[in-house]
This record gives structure tokens, sequence and C-alpha cells, in this order.
């Protein structure tokens, strides 16, 4: 018998106990495929985008992001910030209760408290506890319950993108009795706040939550979330597997591309093919991941030294050709700076288009200023990215560069580009936090590798003092006016060459409505029916 047809035989028995409404509530489970498996459903271990997931429908924090990358509340009915843009003071709401569990006494369940956010938080920064999320929480000074429903966190100097790393599914609350009880065995027995409870997990094979019909939000129109009866995830590993399910309509959903069926779905301009388009929704957005190459500025070679070459590098290629051919024109093809369509601070704009003449005329100032008459480059890579590499040395040496191909594997790239071994190197930047400032922290000079993200040790003091004055600056399009500087500055030294933008991409079936995208590509199903 399959992994997958012993999930569904299970998850029929699951809903067929004791309900009369079992055609129903089977229509209303959501079924979705994690080819990467999941880890834990602990929020403070849930640092891959399969455990985010799975632990975005069990737990709730203070604050959550809208699709349009918005801070809104949650647990938190309200919140606000001192003058000095240090101290946070959030007021909860009264009516968001854990899952019911035993263990909580006669109720079965009791109401969340400031008191424990005070102890979710303090169980992050244990350093027993190990959490993968203890870095959230590097510029906290304090928190505190000041009574049952305030809670309060300084900060040690301002910053303004805090709320949105407060929207981490690491800041999620979860309850003493239960976390102690279970102790690291919580990972397979979450209790938390969510739309979704747990109801079982056999490692591997599935994985099942059920409504909490308990929960706290409404949608527009006073009607409880969520709608949906349950969630059922399956952990086939092979993505082909995982199209063929989808396609037989065994699967609700399918996330994003894999090149072995990309080019049966999509079309070379990344539109849905016909035979699909009666059974099948196709949805796509930007999702905050640029991907680029990266010069060593600190490199010996007179090519990684020059600002000309650089920019000839920038102008060399035909981004929307290389996105049509290589990604069915899946992505967004990077002419602006190093900050990603979809976040404020981005404009299209301040980087690099095709020009071949200028690329040409580049690299021959180049040769008549160092009388170096043969520049050699070599662009070091994965083998997952081969192809975009070697499209572009291809492009590069029709403008009279000479360009190298060096594929390693990814743990040696990683260690190599940290410790200033690459002279130019494909990288890519996906946002830890939605806010531009994490993009930026890879040119600020007090963060140069292996001590910081700053890989190609850029160096600019006018870039420094914009990066320090925008962790001051409360007003949210005074900072993105700051960012679009800042990334401005780097565009014009040039010591990266962006290379698209990436997007996210969702199959559904026909019958799945509201389901939504987002720039973080977060899974969002309290709001989902199934027709």
């Amino acid at each position: 018998m399959t992994k997958y047809l012993l999930f569904s035989l299970i998850t029929i028995l699951v809903f067929s106990c004791g309900n009369n409404n079992d055609d129903k509530n089977l229509n209303q489970v959501f079924r979705y495929n994690e080819h990467k498996n999941i880890g834990s459903l602990d929020p403070a271990f849930a640092k891959d985008n399969a455990d985010i997931w799975a632990v975005n429908q069990l737990f709730n924090g203070l604050v959550q992001m809208d699709d349009a990358l918005n801070v809104q509340p949650s647990i938190a009915k309200s919140w606000t910030i001192s003058q000095d843009a240090l101290t946070y003071s959030f007021s909860l709401r009264d009516d968001v209760y854990f899952h019911e569990h035993k263990l909580f006494g006669k109720d079965s369940t009791r109401s969340v408290k400031a008191s424990d956010f005070e102890y979710s938080f303090n169980r992050l920064i244990d350093k027993k506890i190990a959490s993968s999320g203890r870095w959230v929480l590097n510029k906290v000074e304090h928190f505190s319950a000041e009574n049952d429903s305030t809670f309060t966190i300084k900060l040690k100097q301002p910053f303004p993108a805090f709320l949105g790393l407060l929207t981490m599914k690491y800041c999620s609350v979860v309850p003493k009795e239960i976390v102690e009880h279970f102790g690291t065995d919580f990972r397979a027995n979450p209790i938390g706040t969510g739309p979704f409870k747990f109801k079982r997990w056999e490692e591997n094979i599935k994985l099942v939550f059920r409504k909490n019909i308990n929960y706290f939000e409404k949608d527009n129109n006073g009607n409880s979330l969520p709608y949906l009866e349950a969630i059922a995830i399956t952990f086939l590993p092979d993505k082909q597997s995982e199209f063929l399910q989808f396609i037989q309509g065994n699967l609700d959903f399918l996330n994003s591309l894999d090149a072995s069926y990309q080019d049966d779905i999509l079309t070379s301009k990344g539109e849905l093919r016909a035979k699909y388009e009666a059974n099948i929704n196709m949805i796509r957005g930007p999702y905050l991941n640029t991907e680029y190459l990266a010069f060593y500025m600190d490199s010996e070679a007179s090519e990684m030294q020059s600002k000309l070459i650089r920019q000839a590098v920038n102008f060399g290629f035909d981004r929307q050709k290389m996105m049509t051919y290589l990604r069915n024109g899946i992505g967004i093809p990077a002419n602006g700076g190093f900050i990603p369509k979809g976040l404020p601070g981005y404009n299209a704009n301040i980087g690099y288009t095709y020009n071949p003449e200028k690329s040409k005329a580049l690299i021959n100032q180049f040769k008549e200023e160092t009388g170096n008459n043969s520049p050699e480059l070599t662009i070091t890579t994965t083998s997952n990215y081969l192809n975009f590499c070697e499209y572009i040395q291809r492009e590069l040496q029709k403008m009279g560069l000479i360009v190298n191909v060096d594929v390693i594997p990814a743990s040696t790239l990683k260690g190599a580009k940290a410790n200033g071994k690459l002279d130019l190197f494909r990288a890519s930047w996906v946002a830890d936090y939605p806010d531009a400032q994490n993009y930026l922290s890879l040119f600020y000079s007090e963060n140069f590798a292996p001590n910081g993200p700053n890989y190609t040790h850029f160096k600019s003091d006018d870039f420094n003092t914009l990066y320090t004055q925008s962790f001051s600056e409360t007003n949210s399009k005074s900072r993105e006016t700051l960012y679009t500087k800042m990334d401005s500055i780097v565009m014009q030294a040039a010591p990266i060459v962006p290379l698209y933008y990436d997007e996210v991409v969702r199959f559904t079936q026909n019958n799945v409505k509201n389901l939504g995208i987002n720039p973080i590509n977060m899974l969002e199903l309290k709001q989902v029916t199934k027709e």
C-alpha cells in the first residue's frame, strides 16, 4: 500500500467517526503535500517554510502580517510606541483561548494572558532551549507582563522594523503548563491558539489538523473563521509524484515550480497551458528573494576593483530573455536595485537594463586605462544555477570579457564567500523579515563577512550615514525614501549584479477559493473555502 493511499484511508476514518455530515466535511478538507517533510510543530524552531506553514495554522502572536505586508492586530488588539521609539506597549484581547487539553483542568482550556507572552519570549531566548528564533529578540532590552492584558517590550535602540519581526512565527504564544509537561516532545504535541488545532501526526506519512471552533477571529461579515473543517498534509518526497497527485485531483494545492514539470504546465511566457485551464488556477506575485552575482571588493584582481567592469557586467546581458528561456517567464528581471519588487523602497529605475553598446564601451575603456587587453572573470556557482551562469558567460564574452564558470558544492560556496575566497559568485537573499533594512544590511561596513552578511566588503561613508539614520526614522514614507537612496548608492558602485526578483507561484484546483498570495510566501488558510 502506498503512503498516499494509507494517508487517504486514515484521513477518511478521522472524519467519519461520530459525524453525520461526512460528505460536507470531507469536501472541506484542504490537502497539500510537503516534500521537504516537517521537523517540528514548536514555533520556537519554525525556521523552514515547511515548519512555518504548519505552525502558522496552529499558533498566533501579538501581531500578524497581511498580504500587503502591513502589520495588523492579532492577539494584541492595539499597541502604542513611545516617542523615543524604544518602548512598545501591547493591549491584549480577552477572548483568545488555547486549544483544549486535559492539562488545563476542569474547563480544558484557558484564556491567553500577558504572562504567557512573557513566558514564551523567555523560552525563545533561553540558551538551554537553543531556539532557532533567539536572534529575533537581539535588539530587546527588556519585556514584561504589566498585568493580564498589557505586555511591554523595551528595545536597546530604535528599530522601525521591529513590529515586522514580531509577526514571525518564532514569537507565537505557547502555554507554560503544556510545554513544561511535554518538554522537547512539545514539537509533536502542539497546543496553540490558531484557527486549526493539532489532531495527529504520523511522521513521514501524514499530518492532520482540525478546525478550532473557538477561534477568535471573524471575517468582515462577522462570520467565525476558519471555514475549512480540516487540513491534511502528506509527505511525498518526489516533486514529480507530487505534481501527478495534484493533476489527478488528490491535492488541492501545489506550491512553486520544479524543472521536472515546469515545461508541461507552463508556456515559455509563464502562462498556464490550455490543457489545464479548465481544472487548475494559477496565482503568481512578487516574492522577497533577490538572486544576484556578487563581486568581492577587496579582491586583488584589477577587474574586481574596476567599477567599469562591474557596470559592464550589469549592462551586458538581457535579463528578460534569461527569464523567458530559463524560468518559463517566472520571476521579474532585476532592472532595479537590490531591494526586490514588492517591498517598500524598491525602485525600478535605479538599476541596469540591457545595453550591449554601453557594456562594450566600458570594457574598452578599462582596456585602454589599464593596458589589460584580456580582462577575465570567474563566476563561482552551484549546479542548480549553472544554466544562468553559462548564459551570462556567453553574453559577456560577446562584449569582450573572458568569463569562466566554476561549479562547487553549496556548502563549499557558503564558506568560501564568507571568508573572501571568491572573486565573483552567485548568491540569493531571502528576507529574514519584511523590511528593506534587512537587504541593505548586506552593504553596511560594520557587517563585513565573516562576522556579518556584507559578503562583497562594499564600503561607502554616505551609505553608512543613511543606514544609521534609518534606524531612528519612524515615519514609514521617510524611511522608504532613505532605503531607495541607499539602494541607489549601491547600484552606482555596482558591487553586485541583480539577476531577478523571484515570484511566488501557486496552483490550486478550481474549487479552491480565497487562497491569497503574499511576498513572504506565507500559507494562510483561515479564509479558504472549497466549493
